[in-house]
């Protein structure tokens, strides 16, 4: 009964979770589109658009002043910080993380910031799942789930996906699809999107793809392989510089340095200002000349090979904008910016061939395909870029094509980049590991697995004398250390009782029968690796040394029974939803 009544109190927190995330979603999409609507207002009655190269520096700045004065750097920003929060904090997210998302990306996105929504609101959902958890005093697993359960909905409401929604949660922030989440991200999900059908009926875009054919199969597969690389691009390029431009200056200098920056970047690229949904939502209606609009080449872009040249030129500079747009103080994430990139790949893919006059592509079916070739390659998720564009579409007339991409695109990213963008820093400058067997490992103390009841004895010890003291003792491995403590060697009675009571005994010492250990675990090394170094010696039993000095021994048996109780407890939360 307590199992029952505990599953379906987490059904329905993931109601109220998906609901609050959902309109969260829909609040700041509105306040994006305000901010937007104001700033298209303003540059339509100036001259060149020459408030574009301000605008950015604007919300920009206004993003680190409320950040320093009013939030006091408590904000944390980014995908990465929730996986940091679940995997070192017991899934606990502050309470400040629901709002100042929301007011921060708004006004840096709002004011032309290069940069993406999906991950701010897939933050306050996280928070609201976390905040939510900790009001009832959940466990660390259910407030993780809820913590999914909020992401689930921000991004269901954003696109009206919810399955996308769901798989984006398990990819990237379970870490794997697993039966016990399924339901209540679902539930979550599927809430985030009645309350954006109720409240804000309006799409991001609207994909308008037809059948694939045939002979259009050979330039999806060449879309894959670009998609995949310019997925490690993106990679690259976001990393480096959502860690920060120009460090070492004040942070208003650098906000304002960096928008000034973005926005001669913009005045060049108009495409780039805010999300670039705008423009993308004209090229799917069939309209490329919307491209020429704001920019300053307009007249030189109805040479359609000029065209191809500033479509590839967006495909670079999206991500270089976006990464500006954070490095320099700006709140907002790549998933847009990636979305932007792989769609104007696909055009550029489709225009260049249908240019060429080798075969008519459609150009509407290469910018969706090539929206989830960039978003599997990036996120190593194809599922999510699969059924995300699959269900934008509505339909899945372009199922196969999709499928092509994203897993051409997934296996050429992951020859670069084993992790994800979001685990990639984690690993290797905080070192968090996403798999689970790890995490359950490192969770274990290695001091309380380390045998310290042992007998030492010397290398010069004669033979005679150690048999004495095997008749004193049941151990079965004896520890060789010199005077100052430390380790020689080993004796393993298993290894060398056969020679050892088959040869003459006078005038032999230990250091004739001691071996070597076939790998030494330092005190302070995590015990992921010191099951690794059982695993790769096939050894039963290693010697731990803490600098020089011997401290004892590490069984495998007594490590995987330590594992084996910390699995045991873990699973007990995730225990009470395996029958949902």
């Amino acid at each position: 009964m307590r199992q029952n009544s505990q599953r379906n109190f987490l059904i329905y927190c993931s109601v109220f979770v998906g609901f609050f995330g959902g309109l969260a979603a829909i609040a700041l999409k509105f306040l994006v589109r305000l901010m937007e609507t104001l700033s298209r207002n303003i540059s339509a009655h100036l001259p060149y658009h020459i408030i574009y190269v301000f605008l950015p520096a604007f919300g920009i700045f206004l993003t680190v002043a409320y950040q320093h004065f009013i939030n006091r750097d408590k904000i944390q920003k980014g995908i990465g910080n929730i996986l940091v929060n679940i995997k070192k904090n017991r899934s606990n997210i502050k309470f400040n993380n629901i709002y100042s998302h929301l007011i921060t990306s708004s006004l840096t996105v709002g004011f032309g910031g290069s940069a993406g929504l999906e991950a701010p609101i897939v933050c306050t959902g996280a928070a609201i799942g976390s905040n939510t958890g900790k009001f009832f005093n959940l466990s660390p697993y259910e407030k993780t789930v809820l913590i999914a359960a909020g992401a689930s909905a921000g991004i269901a409401a954003v696109f009206n996906s919810p399955i996308a929604g769901v798989l984006f949660s398990l990819e990237i922030i379970i870490g794997g699809i697993t039966i016990p989440t399924f339901i209540p991200l679902l539930i979550a999900s599927a809430t985030g999107v009645v309350v954006s059908k109720l409240l804000y009926s309006g799409q991001l875009f609207h994909l308008v793809t037809e059948g694939w054919v045939l002979n259009a199969l050979p330039f999806y597969i060449l879309l894959g392989v670009f998609s995949g690389y310019i997925s490690v691009y993106i990679a690259k390029v976001a990393g480096k510089l959502e860690k920060g431009i120009l460090v070492k200056e004040n942070r208003y200098v650098r906000a304002l340095t960096g928008g000034l920056l973005l926005g001669l970047i913009i005045i060049v690229f108009p495409p780039l200002f805010g999300e670039g949904y705008h423009y993308l939502q004209d090229i799917l209606n069939g309209n490329i000349n919307a491209l020429k609009t704001e920019s300053y080449f307009g007249p030189w872009l109805s040479d359609p090979w000029l065209m191809i040249v500033f479509i590839a030129s967006l495909v670079f500079m999206k991500i270089i904008a976006a990464g500006i747009t954070i490095g320099s103080g700006g709140n907002g994430g790549t998933f847009a910016p990636t979305m932007f990139t792989g769609a104007f790949l696909g055009l550029f893919v489709a225009f260049t061939v249908n240019q060429l006059g080798w075969v008519h592509l459609s150009v509407s079916n290469f910018i969706a395909v090539g929206m989830a070739g960039a978003l599997s390659g990036v996120m190593h998720a194809p599922l999510t870029a699969i059924f995300l564009i699959a269900e934008i579409t509505g339909g899945y007339v372009l199922f196969i094509p999709l499928m092509i991409v994203s897993a051409i695109s997934y296996i050429i990213s992951r020859l670069y980049n084993p992790h994800n963008m979001y685990w990639h820093d984690l690993i290797h400058e905080k070192n968090i590991n996403p798999d689970q067997d790890h995490n359950m490992l490192n969770a274990i103390k290695l001091e309380s697995v380390i045998n310290k009841n042992f007998t030492p004895i010397s290398k010069e010890m004669p033979l005679r004398d150690f048999y004495k003291l095997l008749a004193t003792t049941n151990a079965n491995i004896f520890p060789v250390v010199n005077k100052d403590g430390s380790l020689d060697g080993v004796v393993w009675i298993d290894q060398i009782r056969k020679q050892l009571f088959d040869q003459e005994i006078d005038d032999i010492i230990v250091e004739e029968i001691m071996a070597l250990p076939p790998a030494v675990v330092d005190y302070d090394e995590p015990v992921s690796s010191v099951m690794e170094a059982f695993d790769a010696t096939d050894a039963w039993q290693l010697p731990v040394v803490d600098g020089e000095r011997f401290v004892g021994f590490i069984s495998k048996s007594a490590l995987l029974a330590k594992y084996r109780e910390v699995f045991i407890k873990q699973n007990k939360e995730s225990d009470l939803f395996a029958h949902i």
